[in-house]
C-alpha cells in the first residue's frame, strides 16, 4: 500500500483505544465493490417480417411493429431501426438519463434482420483504503470512478466501540458510517444509492483503483486497427521516447489515495495524423467509451459545418426563433436578435449562466424542473439577462438549442446527422449519446465515445476538415470556427476580478470551441479545444501538427484538472519533441 499523511479522508485514532487501533491495523488494505445496475436487456436483435408486421425479440422478450420501431415489455429498451441500423433507447439509469446506441444490422436467413445491442453500463464502483500515515495517523480514501463522490474532501473519524468507523467533518462533526461486518466485510450508506453498499478485500489487486499495476513502464506505438488511423512510433516523429514514457510512468505511480490526484484514464497523442501514443489507467481501456461532458458541445458546431456542406439553410447568423420556426414571446423585441452565433458562444443574453445558482436557465435548473420536458422549449422561453452579443455567460441549454435549429434546417434527427456524416465515415467504435426527456439527442454534452474516436474530431479539423481524403466540413469552416469569436475576461462576462479568477478561464470562445492557448515554456502557444468536467480534453495545437486527447475522473475538481492543459499537453507532451 502506498502511504501518503494527506489523504481524501483522514481516520485520527490519538483518542482511540489500543485495542481500537489493533482493529484498525486489522482492516489496513483496499477495500472495493462493483454495483452492476443493468440495463438488462443486451446482445443479440433478431427481427423478421411476418405477415402481420416485424417481430423483434432480444434476452428473451418480444415485441410486433408495424415498422422497425419496438417498444420491449416493462420499459426494457426500445429499438428505433433506419433499415440496416438502428438506435437502441435504453431505460434511465441512476442519473435518471436515457442512452441511445447505434447498432448495426446485418440480414440473416428469410430476410431476417440481425444486431447486437451493447447499451451503456449502468455501473457504480467504490473503492476505500485503509493505511497508516506518517503521523501514525491511520487515514483513508474513498474513489469512485464513474462520478468522483466526495472527492477532495478531508474528513476525519474515530473507531466507536461499536465497531464502526465514524468518518467526522474538520468541526468533529460525522458525515459517514462505515460498519464492520462480521466475515471480513464493510458497509456504508451510499445516497443517493437506495441500499447500503459491502465492500470486501479483493483477491487480486482492485481494477480501477491503482492507475495501473506497479511495475515499469515500457513504450510501445499503438496499434493499427481497422478503425482508419494510421500509427507510428513517436520517435518517428519527432518525440523523445524516454521523456513520454518517464510521462507515462508518473502517471502509473499516481496515488489514488493523495488529497489531490491526477485521476487520468487516457492520454493519446497524434502527430501529423499519425497515432504515436496511446494508454489507458484505472480499469479503462481503447473499447470503453468514456463520458466527455462539456465536451460533447463541440458536436454542436461540428454538426453546424457538417449541415451547412450538405446544403442546409443554415448558418451562424440565422436567428434561432426564425430558424426553428417557433413562436418567440413578444416581453422583449430584442429576442429576435438571438442568432446561433450567439448560442455557440454563450453570449445569447438569455437567463441562462451555468456559474450562477441563482439563473433560471442553468444546466440544473433545466434538468431538475418537470414542467417543460421540451429543453428546446424551456430555452426559447427563458427571460433576456442582456442584449445578444452583449455579456459571455456559459449557458449549456443554449448550446443544446443549437439542435432545435439543426433539426429544423435538415429535417433530421441530430443523432441520425451525427452517425450518417461523422461517426460512419470517421469509422466509430461504440458510442452511447445521452438523451433530452422527449428523446433528442443532447447537446450539452454527456456523449460517452472512445478515446480513439474523440482524438478523429482533433485530426479532422487540424486537416481543414478532411479525413483519411474524405472531405466532412468545408476548410471555411474549420477556420471561422475554430477562430476567437468573443473574449473570455472580467468585462464580458461581468464579474469582478475574483470571482472570474475563481471560476473561469482567460481566453476566447471559437463556435463551440475554447481558445485558452498552451503555455510551452516562456511561450503561450495558440490552441484550439473541447473541455469537459472531470479532465475530458480534445486539444488541437497546429502550430506542431498536434492533437491530444485526455479522459479523467476529477469530476467537480476543476482546480486539478483544468492544469492538465499546461503541465501535461505543454509541459510533458510538446515538451518531449525534439524536431
Amino acid at each position: 500500500m502506498r502511504s501518503f499523511c494527506v489523504a481524501l479522508f483522514a481516520l485520527a485514532c490519538g483518542a482511540a483505544t489500543a485495542h481500537a487501533q489493533s482493529d484498525l491495523a486489522a482492516l489496513d488494505g483496499v477495500w472495493t465493490t462493483r454495483l452492476d445496475m443493468g440495463p438488462e436487456l443486451r446482445g443479440e436483435l433478431s427481427i423478421h417480417r411476418e405477415a402481420s408486421g416485424w417481430h423483434a425479440a432480444i434476452g428473451g422478450y418480444e415485441a410486433l411493429s408495424e415498422d422497425l420501431r419496438f417498444a420491449f415489455p416493462n420499459d426494457g429498451g426500445r429499438f428505433d431501426g433506419r433499415g440496416d441500423w438502428g438506435w437502441w433507447i435504453q431505460p434511465p439509469g441512476l442519473p435518471g438519463v436515457s442512452y441511445a446506441t447505434p447498432v448495426r444490422l446485418h440480414p440473416g436467413p428469410s430476410g431476417s434482420l440481425h444486431g447486437v445491442v451493447q447499451p451503456l453500463p449502468q455501473t457504480f464502483t467504490l473503492h476505500l483504503a485503509l493505511f497508516r500515515g506518517e503521523e501514525a495517523n491511520w487515514l483513508a480514501a474513498f474513489r469512485n470512478p464513474e462520478f468522483n463522490m466526495n472527492g477532495g474532501a478531508s474528513r476525519f473519524a474515530a473507531l466507536d466501540q461499536d465497531r464502526r468507523i465514524l468518518v467526522r467533518n474538520r468541526a468533529g462533526e460525522t458525515v459517514r458510517e462505515i460498519d464492520v461486518l462480521e466475515g471480513g466485510r464493510l458497509s456504508v450508506n451510499w445516497p443517493p444509492l437506495p441500499q447500503a453498499l459491502e465492500l470486501a478485500r479483493p483477491s487480486q489487486s482492485p481494477i480501477g483503483y491503482l492507475p495501473r499495476p506497479l511495475g515499469a513502464y515500457v513504450y510501445a506505438p499503438p496499434p493499427s486497427l481497422d478503425d482508419g488511423w494510421r500509427t507510428r512510433r513517436a520517435r518517428s516523429l519527432g518525440f523523445d521516447e524516454a521523456a513520454l514514457s518517464t510521462f507515462v510512468q508518473s502517471i502509473v505511480d499516481g496515488d489514488p489515495a493523495s488529497q489531490r490526484p491526477n485521476l487520468i484514464h487516457s492520454v493519446l497523442v497524434a502527430r501529423r495524423g499519425r497515432l504515436v501514443l496511446e494508454e489507458y489507467f484505472h480499469g479503462y481501456d481503447r473499447d470503453t467509451p468514456h463520458d466527455l461532458r462539456s465536451a460533447g458541445k463541440t458536436f454542436a458546431s461540428l454538426l453546424m459545418g457538417v449541415a451547412m456542406r450538405n446544403g442546409a439553410d443554415i448558418g451562424p447568423e440565422s436567428r434561432i426563433y426564425e430558424v426553428a420556426g417557433v413562436e418567440r414571446r413578444d416581453d422583449d423585441p430584442r429576442r429576435a436578435r438571438i442568432t446561433l452565433a450567439h448560442l455557440m458562444t454563450h453570449t445569447s443574453g438569455l437567463d441562462c449562466d451555468d456559474n450562477n445558482e441563482n439563473s433560471p436557465g442553468n444546466e440544473g435548473a433545466m434538468q431538475s424542473q418537470s414542467d417543460q420536458p421540451d429543453w428546446w422549449r424551456f430555452a426559447l422561453d427563458l427571460p433576456l439577462a442582456h442584449a445578444p452579443g452583449e455579456r459571455y455567460a456559459y449557458c449549456t441549454a443554449g448550446m443544446n438549442l443549437v439542435g432545435a435549429a439543426l433539426f429544423a434546417a435538415t429535417g433530421e434527427h441530430t443523432l441520425d446527422l451525427f452517425h450518417r456524416r461523422v461517426a460512419q465515415p470517421l469509422e466509430f467504435g461504440l458510442y452511447h449519446w445521452n438523451l433530452t426527456p422527449t428523446g433528442e439527442g443532447y447537446l450539452g454534452g454527456g456523449v460517452y465515445m472512445r478515446p480513439r474516436d474523440l482524438a478523429k474530431i482533433g485530426q479532422l479539423y487540424l486537416d481543414d476538415g478532411v479525413w483519411n481524403g474524405r472531405r466532412i466540413l468545408d476548410r471555411a469552416w474549420v477556420e471561422r470556427s475554430t477562430a476567437a469569436q468573443v473574449e473570455i475576461n472580467e468585462a464580458t462576462t461581468g464579474m469582478d476580478a475574483e470571482r472570474f479568477a475563481a471560476i473561469a478561464t482567460r481566453g476566447a470562445d471559437g463556435f463551440a470551441w475554447h481558445r485558452y492557448g498552451v503555455q510551452v515554456g516562456a511561450r503561450r502557444v495558440e490552441s484550439y479545444e473541447a473541455s469537459g468536467n472531470g479532465g475530458q480534453l480534445l486539444i488541437v495545437v497546429p502550430a506542431y501538427d498536434l492533437v491530444v486527447v485526455i479522459t479523467g475522473g476529477n469530476y467537480g475538481q476543476g482546480a486539478i484538472w483544468t492544469r492538465w492543459r499546461d503541465e501535461i499537453v505543454g509541459g510533458q507532451i510538446i515538451a518531449a519533441l525534439r524536431r
